[in-house]
């Protein structure tokens, strides 16, 4: 037992070097994930609370049309 946590507790050197630019990129690509996800939840927020709550969503998803059409029509 003592030898196993003396083995994880050793740490053999590591020659990798992570310039600034480096951890700038790893942060930017952080924040543009939690940014899509939050756009996503924002996106379908009323289809995802009525999923949650089990109740049928009547909203339609930006970008969708009506499937049967009941758009009316305008006179020119």
């Amino acid at each position: 037992m003592l030898a196993a946590i003396g083995l994880l507790t050793f740490a053999p050197p590591v020659f990798a070097y992570l310039d600034p630019s480096t951890g700038s990129m790893i942060l930017s690509a952080i924040v543009g994930l939690f940014a899509t996800m939050a756009l996503a939840i924002k996106t379908y927020w009323y289809r995802l609370k009525a999923f949650f709550r089990g109740e049928r969503s009547d909203r339609k998803s930006p970008g969708q049309q009506d499937p049967a059409g009941d758009e009316q029509p305008t006179d020119n």
